[in-house]
């Protein structure tokens, strides 16, 4: 499904929502693109195979008393991180020696053992190294520390927001499924949103935005959960309720950090509602809170 304005939202340096920037964590550091419009591999062997001999028996023998061994399909573990699949391992740069990662985020490596945790942390710092120039890049660096690390939220929650960046939603919202689990923490529930509308179930971001973990969202997550909300509407042609969705007093802000996001989103919601004069009225008034032109505001304010 088309996202024509994932370009135009602003960048920040973080992947995460930016109430919690992460500037030097390895986490993605950019926010979610826009959501006025659109947004194989074998289990291990080594984890998994026997040989004839020292096969140990089971209870399902057949006549001749040979053991049958069953087979664990991927995702029905009681451990789901034990049957992980193999995953291209991307090089990591020399310079990158892990110690770039902030504090907060290599405690939760600790448990890791120290040659495994220095490994992750290279690659988490890889992540928000080329999250803004190379997606792919960064995506496959979050999957690699998923890879040595899947029962960590910090691991699991990078490799969520890489993928979304680099637009595979299905496992972007698979990891950020599995770091709320391992955490609690609803602060990604926006960006799990919007993975929804990227699959094409906007009626499902929808029930996300009217659930209950809404009401314990910071204030910036909340704005982000409402133009995710509008971007479903508009993703199911209702854009008089996408600008009614987007419609509160939060836009007479002009100093937050979502100020500029959320006034380009209404203007959009109100061009795509064929509203033109009342479009072009916000988009001036998001290109004055938008001094860095990090939008196209102002361009659009003129058409």
């Amino acid at each position: 499904m088309e996202r024509s304005d994932r370009n135009s939202r602003p960048q920040s340096s973080s992947g995460r929502p930016s109430s919690r920037p992460q500037s030097s964590s390895g986490r993605p550091s950019s926010r979610p693109q826009s959501s006025s419009g659109r947004p194989s591999s074998r289990p291990d062997s080594s984890s998994s195979s026997r040989t004839g001999s020292s096969r140990p028996r089971t209870e399902r023998d057949d006549r001749s008393g040979r053991g049958v061994t069953p087979r664990t399909p991927m995702g029905r573990s009681s451990d789901p991180t034990r049957f992980r699949p193999r995953i291209y391992e991307p090089l990591i740069p020399e310079e990158v020696t892990g110690e770039e990662l902030e504090k907060s985020a290599r405690a939760e490596l600790l448990s890791l053992s120290a040659d495994n945790a220095k490994v992750v942390a290279r690659h988490l710092v890889c992540v928000d190294l080329f999250i803004d120039s190379d997606p792919e890049r960064a995506h496959l660096h979050g999957m690699a520390a998923a890879h040595h690390a899947g029962r960590l939220a910090v691991a699991r929650e990078t490799a969520g927001y890489a993928a979304y960046r680099a637009g595979k939603y299905e496992i972007a919202l698979r990891e950020l499924r599995a770091a709320h689990r391992i955490s609690g923490d609803v602060s990604i529930w926006p960006v799990m949103a919007d993975c929804e509308r990227g699959l094409g179930r906007p009626q499902k971001a929808l029930e996300m935005a009217g659930s209950a973990e809404v009401s314990k969202l910071a204030k910036e997550q909340e704005i982000e959960m409402r133009i995710v909300a509008a971007g479903a509407r508009r993703d199911m042609g209702q854009a008089d309720a996408a600008v009614i969705t987007l419609t509160c007093r939060e836009l007479k802000s002009e100093t937050d950090v979502w100020s500029v996001r959320l006034r380009y989103a209404y203007a959009d919601a109100l061009d795509a509602a064929g509203r033109r004069d009342e479009a072009r009225e916000w988009f001036a008034k998001c290109a004055q809170v938008d001094p860095d032109e990090s939008t196209d505001a102002l361009e659009r304010s003129t058409q």
